[in-house]
């Protein structure tokens, strides 16, 4: 299974890379359109939505989202209220609502309710990966530190795993992968901190520490959340897109988390 989902990333993670640095915004955003539309997709299956439904579903999250990339002016990099808005409103969600959802392991099937979190949950992904695409090496850094601590976490818990980090949420998730994850993501700011430029004030000791910690904890918080929603939904995996991973949403948990808070942090800095 590691070898396939190291061949799945080693495949696509170079055209993603490239699409990010080198495509203008606007095709950036058309590239990202897909990835939205199939994680609608999945969620919406794993609410218990009819065929037509889903595609109803994934059409709707799509155009929403194309309606607030066209809204928010992107000239001179300097954002409106709306997005800032969606971006405050995914925090609150991830900081609020989303841990007291895994501490009470609330197993709700209403299609209402999931609908509206699974806009939460997506939109503003989608809105702060491709507004971020302005400043692609402040992306590529806050997906980077999202990739390692799942690398890690993987990696240090087939390894070392033994006690359960939430065993009623996912069985798979152990303490020892999480401090792996820590660690990890840890030296990887060590090594940046040393390598990069110093006017790099995502590096700095207050700032820098602060964003690289919210990154880790809410990739883990992104990953556990999806995970408790296929548990309520009765599957192991969103779908079987990518071999090795699953589905989109296998793949982008941690960025559904993570990217929004990294890009209020980048526009309010």
């Amino acid at each position: 299974m590691f070898v396939t989902r190291l061949l799945t990333v080693a495949i696509s993670l170079p055209f993603v890379i490239a699409a990010l640095l080198f495509l203008p915004q606007q095709l950036w955003a058309l590239v990202m359109f897909p990835v939205l539309a199939i994680a609608s997709w999945e969620w919406a299956g794993l609410a218990g939505y009819t065929p037509a439904s889903r595609l109803a579903y994934a059409a709707t999250l799509v155009i929403s989202a194309a309606a607030l990339f066209y809204l928010v002016p992107r000239a001179g990099g300097v954002p409106v209220r709306v997005d800032i808005g969606i971006y405050a409103l995914s925090c609150v969600f991830w900081l609020a609502i989303a841990p007291v959802w895994l501490v009470e392991r609330w197993a709700t099937r209403n299609p209402l309710l999931l609908a509206l979190v699974g806009w939460i949950v997506l939109v503003p992904m989608w809105l702060a990966l491709v507004q971020l695409q302005a400043a692609p090496w402040a992306l590529l850094l806050f997906m980077s530190v999202v990739w390692v601590s799942d690398t890690a976490a993987y990696l240090t818990g087939k390894r070392w795993g033994r006690r359960k980090l939430a065993p009623l949420i996912s069985p798979g998730k152990t303490w020892e992968g999480a401090l792996g994850a820590a660690t990890a993501v840890a030296i990887y700011y060590a090594i940046l901190l040393l390598t990069l430029p110093a006017s790099n004030h995502y590096l700095d000791r207050s700032w820098g520490l602060i964003v690289f910690a919210v990154i880790l904890v809410l990739s883990v918080e992104g990953d556990l959340f999806e995970s408790w929603i296929k548990r309520t939904a009765g599957v192991k995996d969103s779908g079987q897109l990518l071999p090795g991973h699953g589905g989109i949403l296998d793949r982008i948990d941690g960025l559904t988390a993570t990217m929004p808070a990294a890009a209020l942090a980048y526009y309010l800095r």
